[in-house]
């Protein structure tokens, strides 16, 4: 055995987190590459929270479930509001 005095550290690299603006905006182009109407697709899966409503192509389904529902919501408000200048 070694010397069991000091705490010992782990460390775990962590990958740098995309933006929901980012995320969203490469699930809308695949699924409008897809032939989707993106906005009624991402509303779906907001709604619902089911994954199924976002392609598998280009691995938007696993980049949209990166960030909750709540975020998603969060961002879309907050870009209508700063657009209206409200």
């Amino acid at each position: 055995m070694g010397d069991i005095s000091g705490t010992q550290f782990f460390n775990v690299d962590v990958e740098p987190e995309e933006s929901v603006e980012v995320i969203l905006a490469e699930v809308f182009d695949a699924l409008t590459k897809k032939g989707y109407n993106p906005v009624n697709q991402i509303v779906g899966y907001i709604m619902s929270g089911d994954p199924t409503y976002i392609t598998s192509y280009q691995n938007a389904r696993s980049l949209i479930m990166k960030v909750e529902r709540d975020e998603i919501v969060e961002a879309l408000l907050e870009n209508y509001i700063e657009s209206k200048n409200l």
